[in-house]
Order: C-alpha cells, then structure tokens, then sequence
C-alpha cells in the first residue's frame, strides 16, 4: 500500500515540498513571538495563572474576557529506526495505518483536551488540522487547533500533537522498542479582534 502523496485541499506545499498549515496558519507561525531558544531580556517572571492566594489549583476566571479569534500551532516527532519508518510507510505495521490513526487521535485529543487536562477550559474549537510529515528519522507532527474564545488554544494544539505522537508510538512499538517522542512544543499563537 503506498502512502498518498496529495494534501487535503486546506493545506498547501512549501518549496521543501513539505505540507505546510493553512496560509493564515503559516502567516501566525511567522508573526508570532521568538521561539524559547533566541535570547530574550531579562524580567520579573509571571504569576503561575491556576494557583489562588493559598497556593490551590484552580481554574482561571476568563467571564470578564471578551471572545477573540485565537489560534495555536505545536509541533514534535516521534524519532524511529528506518526499518520501522519503511513498515509505517507501508502499511506493514500491525496495527494497521499508522499514520491515519495518529491524525485521527490527534483531532479528538484536542476537542477533548478540557477532559484530560484538569483546569483546561471547554472550547467550541472551529478547526483543528494534524499534518504528519516522514522524514529520514521518522514523523514530523504538526497541529494547529482555531477557536473563537476568551482563552487559547495552546493546550488543545499541543495535546492533539502528543496523542498523535503516543498513537504512532503504540502503533509501531512491537517492532522498534528504542522509538522515541522528542520536541513537543508550542511554535506559535495569535489572538485577532473578531
């Protein structure tokens, strides 16, 4: 079984001939603050959100915040011997479709990361897109989940990109026990006026 070569119609080809998110998705990534490992200048750090006064959990107060449009874009990679990335290539795996699979988990984790994550708010999320990418070391996971909210969807981005990473890795693990999840992290959110 040969893996189909031609992106769903809401994603488009960079010059790497990787599939690249959503033009307005790419736009966010290239807009967004500098990613964690470029220097930024020293300031007194921010209260922790989810903590009260006492020091307890709880969950942050957005009634007073008005709806804005917001999107999140994660990303990771599950890193596997080439042996296992040619049997996930071909359908091989004895799980089935790897690869469709883990793009499915991907998209309910995020409509569903209110449930796993315990002081996540509930989000009418509006899309959700999983891109899994192959590559010499294996699958490259890109997630970006849209809502029109009072708060973000950073978690629903980067839970849609770890469940899609474990499905891979429970999927292929009976023939390559020295994978691993590496480099899930935010790449970028916006928040626009609606």
């Amino acid at each position: 079984m040969a893996l189909r070569k031609k992106p769903v119609s809401r994603r488009a080809k960079t010059s790497s001939g990787r599939p690249a998110l959503t033009k307005q998705r790419t736009k966010a990534r290239a807009t967004s603050a500098p990613r964690k490992s470029e220097p930024t200048p020293a300031v007194a750090p921010p209260a922790l959100t989810h903590i009260d006064q006492r020091g307890e959990a709880r969950m942050v107060d957005v009634t007073d915040k008005g709806a804005t449009e917001r999107i999140a874009v994660a990303e990771g990679r599950v890193i596997m011997r080439k042996e296992t990335l040619d049997m996930v290539l071909q359908g091989n795996a004895l799980k089935g479709d790897v690869l469709g699979a883990a793009r499915l988990a991907g998209i309910m984790a995020a409509k569903r990361t209110h449930g796993l994550i315990p002081l996540c708010h509930p989000l009418p999320l509006t899309f959700v897109e999983v891109v899994l990418t192959v590559d010499d070391d294996g699958v490259a996971i890109e997630a970006a989940a849209e809502t029109v909210a009072q708060t973000g969807v950073e978690m629903e981005a980067l839970t849609a990109v770890a469940v899609a990473a474990l499905t891979v890795y429970d999927m292929a693990k009976a023939i390559d026990k020295e994978m691993r999840i590496d480099g899930v992290e935010l790449v970028s959110k916006t928040k626009e006026p609606v």
